[in-house]
C-alpha cells in the first residue's frame, strides 16, 4: 500500500509520450472492481475509524473517461463523513475536450468551492479525471492545496486498445461538435492548448501532489502514472477501476489530505468572470 516499487524498471528515465500508445495489459480482469467496492463497505475506513479527521476543507472530485460524477459517489459520502465538504466536478460525462471542461465547468465548480470555504481546495481525479486535475494545479496553483491521481496516465497516453479507439471517437465528435471552436490537435498530446502546456510543468511545491496507481492496472500502463517521486507515488493492489472503491487508496486520501490540511492559508476567492456554456 505505501510507496512501493513492482520492478527495478521503475529507477528508469523520465517516461513522457505524446502519441497514442498501446499498452499490454489485460482489461478483463477489470470485472475485479466489483470484488474491491464491496471489500469497502466492510472496511473500518469507510467508516472513519482510524483515518485523521478532515478540516472542512473543500475536495472537488474529478470523474475518469466516459464516466460521470456519480460513480464516485462512494468517495464523495466517505469525504463528507470524515470532515471534509467535497464537490462533483459538475460535468455531465467526462467525453468533452479537456480544456472545455476546465473553462465552462471546473473552474465554475472550484469556485463556488473557494466561496464556500474561503481558503484552498483539494482535487482529486480517477483516470482521465486525474490528468485534469494535475493540469489545473499548475495553471490554478494559488488556489489549489493538493492533487490526488488514481491511476492518471498524466506522462502519456499509453492504454488498452479499446481505449484508444474509444478515445478517437471522442476525438473525432469533438472536432465535429466545436469545428474553429478547438484546436486541430485538438483531444491529443500533440494539442498547444493551455490543458496540455500545463501537464509539461511540474506541480508546484506549495501543492501536495500524490500519484496513486496499481500494478495490475488493465486499462493504462501504470508506469505513465506515477511521478517517481518516492515522497509522492504511492501503489495499491487492485484493478484500475477499483481504485475508486479501493480501501487501502481511501487510506492513502485520508493522510495525505490530512498533511495538506489548509486552514492556515486562507484566501478569498477572486471575482472572475464565470462562462456559462454547455459542453
Amino acid at each position: 500500500m505505501r510507496r512501493s516499487h513492482c520492478t527495478v524498471d521503475d529507477r528508469g528515465p523520465h517516461i513522457l509520450t505524446r502519441d497514442y500508445q498501446e499498452a499490454s495489459v489485460s482489461i478483463w480482469s477489470e470485472v475485479l472492481f466489483a470484488v474491491e467496492l464491496l471489500l469497502l463497505h466492510t472496511a473500518p475506513v469507510y467508516y472513519g475509524l482510524g483515518t485523521p479527521g478532515g478540516d472542512g476543507s473543500a475536495v472537488v472530485l474529478i470523474p475518469g473517461f466516459l464516466c460521470p460524477d456519480h460513480y464516485l459517489l462512494p468517495l464523495h459520502s466517505w469525504l463528507k463523513r470524515i470532515g471534509y465538504r467535497p464537490f462533483f466536478s459538475g460535468m455531465r460525462i467526462n467525453a468533452e475536450c479537456p480544456n472545455l471542461l476546465i473553462e465552462r465547468c471546473l473552474n465554475e465548480t472550484m469556485e463556488k468551492a473557494l466561496a464556500k470555504t474561503s481558503r484552498r481546495i483539494h482535487l482529486i481525479g480517477h483516470s482521465l479525471g486525474g490528468v485534469i486535475a494535475r493540469s489545473i494545479a499548475a495553471q490554478r496553483p494559488q488556489d489549489i492545496a493538493s492533487v490526488i491521481t488514481m491511476g492518471a496516465p498524466f506522462r502519456g497516453t499509453v492504454a488498452h486498445s479499446t481505449i484508444l479507439s474509444a478515445a478517437e471517437t471522442v476525438r473525432a465528435r469533438i472536432l465535429k461538435k466545436h469545428g474553429d471552436g478547438v484546436l486541430p490537435s485538438c483531444y491529443t498530446g500533440h494539442c498547444t492548448c493551455d490543458f496540455v502546456n500545463a501537464l509539461e510543468r511540474d506541480v508546484p511545491p506549495a501543492v501536495v501532489e500524490t500519484a496513486i496507481y496499481t500494478c495490475s492496472d488493465g486499462v493504462v500502463d501504470w508506469r505513465y502514472c506515477k511521478t517517481d517521486n518516492a515522497e509522492s507515488d504511492f501503489q495499491v493492489s487492485g484493478t484500475h477501476v477499483g481504485l475508486a472503491f479501493n480501501p487501502s487508496v481511501y487510506a492513502i486520501i485520508a493522510d495525505r489530505l490530512a498533511q495538506a490540511h489548509c486552514a492556515p492559508r486562507k484566501r478569498q476567492p477572486r471575482l472572475v468572470a464565470l462562462r456559462h456554456a454547455s459542453v
